[in-house]
């Protein structure tokens, strides 16, 4: 039965995508070989009932189609990759939506899911012939959801509207006061300085010119 990965795993549940454990070492059942193709089935928690496997490649539903017939199958594979052992300590999941380039309309596109869900997931096993084996449906799977703005509560509307009113009435008591300030020392500097009138004439001195003479001849005696 797939199975999410740990909830410890960051990104597990996104609101377009979740995150499965590999099904290593799942498929070694005799009647499955190397070459059958291993597809992960989607769908709504209310169209498992429906689901029907499908006999040929060409009948595979693709994501596009996932409104009206409410499954599809992705994440195409073979049982080689998913050996029974797991090297080291790496982690290896499986992540369902996780392809946004691919079309919608392309078969085993792994395309965003396209809401919060519930959503179920098995594993089939197909070959040239059809089906070869599946899994059960796992349990729902509810992605996340973003959180609409909520509106402030009543009496946290009307305090700040009280603390706006106060602060708009301050800051037009210090505008008057500021402005108050400046016309009065405008007044002020202009009462004392002073103002030459009309009254008031330049007088400017007058200089006669002296022009040298000489002194009187004397008589030759």
């Amino acid at each position: 039965v797939p199975r999410l990965s740990s909830p410890t795993l960051a990104g597990t549940l996104t609101q377009s995508t979740f995150t499965l454990e590999q099904p290593r070492g799942q498929f070694s059942h005799r009647n499955i070989s190397d070459l059958d193709t291993i597809w992960l089935v989607v769908a709504h928690s209310n169209a498992t009932q429906n689901f029907a496997a499908p006999q040929r490649v060409e009948d595979i539903p693709v994501p596009a189609n996932f409104m009206q017939r409410g499954y599809y199958l992705t994440l195409m594979a073979s049982r080689l990759l998913y050996p029974g052992s797991q090297p080291g300590n790496q982690l290896r999941v499986l992540r369902v939506g996780n392809d946004t380039r691919c079309s919608p309309k392309t078969r085993g596109c792994n395309h965003p899911l396209p809401g919060p869900g519930p959503y179920r997931v098995k594993f089939l096993v197909m070959s040239d012939r059809g089906p070869v084996a599946e899994t059960e449906w796992s349990n729902e799977t509810r992605l996340q959801q973003a959180k609409a703005l909520q509106a402030t509560p009543g009496p946290q509307s009307v305090g700040t509207v009280v603390i706006i009113a106060i602060l708009s009435v301050l800051l037009a008591v210090v505008f008057t006061v500021l402005l108050a300030l400046l016309i009065y020392t405008c007044h002020d500097t202009c009462r004392n300085a002073p103002i030459s009138g009309p009254e008031q004439l330049t007088f400017v001195r007058r200089y006669n010119t002296h022009h040298m003479t000489s002194p009187p001849a004397t008589g030759a005696t």
